[in-house]
């Protein structure tokens, strides 16, 4: 059936066919490197270095590009703020985010262009959009005018009229329409310029996408990616900029990952309840943050605490526990073929397969494809032991590990060194943790009675658990005294 791709374009599900089989071409918008990137960040780096994963296994050649925009506002601010060069600081995060990404094992883009590096290639595209009619000089800036282009609005799907109501748009005197925006920035004292045939400057933040997109990947791309906040009007004036000059389709396939939140509201920056990734991985396995947010489809707000981040470190320490168990089960079973009813455990893992690839192929659904893993886990426990044939224990774990690399799970595992994340908890965490293996077990083995024994004790402490396809979820109440002992 192949894959099918929300297209924020159309508002619909489309069949993925890109604009040269087999091959992909894929551009990420990139962080702004003025402070180390937050949780809402990294969904949506993570989310496409899974999407950039899964077309590969799909078979296609993907290549890959993420920017960084290393000159705007916030950079000349924040280094005015430390006395340093905006050079300077651009340097020492992207570094930093390199220090993250790597950590999260998030696989480092084909081609990473810096704003800085590609000033001729900006400046080459706003000359094209002035000859064009589509741009103006208005003493040293250069704006871009929106009423030339007539299919403006169809992204965010919004009329001019209505973006003039309601979107918040640059003040500037020199504009001919509120909603013209700047492609060219004239230089104000102490800010770092570039030569252009309008005067010193800097570019605007829209321009620097479309020209560093087209550059390294040509007129036209097959997938556009980046945060919902993005649509408008980001990715909307790259439409503009960019059909305008081609005269041909920016990008085919438009996707949006929505935000994480905090109690309901947007993390960010600027509302102060952000938590960052280098911050969180000091107390975090990196896979368990990988699972968090994985464990939600991208077009639904994830909503952040530090319970889901314990309940993924509990939710990827099963799955460390099957891995070593079927490493165990590998040294000590029998080398025969499957007999009799055994042999149904192959038919069991073609279904999960199954299952996996097409939530995978499904608008790449990690939600239900970790479900489908999550659910093979438990059932390899209660299937798979020392008498079972080694191929069957072989094939599980190579199931696991082959479907684990597109999501880039089980890395600790492939470097020989596996994590133990409990080691850092307190003891009442870990009892707890062993009374939810122990109920777990008992449900395997149909010893109901028991299983909800220890629910109900343990509800009476003031801890409910939750049964869900990825295992048992832990919910603190109120009454509850917190297991990490803090």
């Amino acid at each position: 059936m192949g894959i099918t791709i929300y297209n924020t374009l159309t508002g619909r599900k489309e069949p993925f066919e890109p604009l040269e089989p087999g091959r992909v071409r894929m551009y990420n918008c990139g962080p702004t490197v003025y402070d180390y990137f937050h949780v809402g960040n990294l969904r949506t780096f993570l989310f496409f270095d899974v999407v950039r994963g899964w077309l590969t296994y799909r078979g296609y050649r993907v290549r890959y590009v993420q920017n960084f925009t290393d000159i705007d506002d916030k950079l000349i601010r924040r280094a005015a703020e430390r006395g340093i060069s905006v050079r300077e600081l651009a340097d020492e995060q992207i570094r930093a985010y390199f220090e993250d990404a790597d950590a999260l094992g998030i696989v480092r883009a084909d081609a990473h262009p810096r704003v800085s590096e590609k000033i001729d290639e900006i400046v080459a595209l706003i000359q094209r959009l002035i000859d064009q009619g589509y741009a103006y000089v208005a003493g040293g800036d250069v704006f871009y005018d929106v009423g030339r282009f007539r299919e403006y609005g169809k992204l965010s799907k919004q009329r001019t009229d209505q973006l003039l109501a309601g979107a918040r748009v640059e003040a500037s005197e020199q504009k001919r329409n509120p909603l013209d925006f700047a492609l060219w920035k004239a230089q104000k004292p102490g800010e770092p310029a570039w030569d252009s045939p309008w005067g010193p400057g800097r570019p605007g933040w829209h321009i620097e996408c479309s020209a560093m997109a087209m550059d390294e990947l040509g007129p036209t791309i097959d997938i556009h990616s980046g945060g919902s906040d993005l649509i408008f009007p980001h990715h909307e004036n790259e439409i503009a900029q960019s059909e305008a000059a081609t005269g041909r389709p920016f990008a085919r396939y438009w996707m949006h990952v929505a935000l994480v939140q905090v109690d309901g509201q947007r993390m960010g920056k600027s509302m102060g309840n952000f938590w960052r990734v280098r911050d969180l991985r000091q107390q975090f396995d990196p896979e368990a943050i990988r699972l968090f947010i994985l464990s939600a489809h991208y077009r639904n707000p994830l909503e952040f605490s530090l319970e889901a981040l314990q309940q993924a470190e509990r939710a990827r320490q099963r799955l460390y526990n099957l891995l070593e168990h079927l490493e165990h089960l590998r040294g000590v079973t029998p080398d025969r073929e499957p007999a009799g009813k055994e042999a149904s455990w192959l038919d069991r893992l073609a279904e999960a397969r199954a299952q996996f690839e097409a939530a995978m192929d499904d608008d790449f659904n990690t939600a239900d494809a970790l479900a489908a893993f999550f659910t093979l886990a438990r059932d390899a426990h209660k299937t798979l032991g020392p008498d079972s044939p080694r191929s069957l224990v072989e094939r599980t774990l190579e199931f696991f590990l082959e479907l684990g690399e597109p999501l880039r799970l089980f890395r600790a595992y492939r470097e020989g060194s596996r994590r133990a994340p409990a080691a850092a908890a307190s003891e009442a965490e870990q009892l707890l943790e062993l009374l939810i293996e122990v109920r777990e077990y008992a449900r395997s083995i149909r010893d109901y009675e028991l299983a909800d024994r220890i629910r109900d004790r343990l509800a009476a402490l003031g801890y409910r658990l939750e049964d869900t396809p990825a295992g048992t979820r832990v919910r603190r109440m109120a009454s509850a005294s917190p297991a990490t002992g803090d």
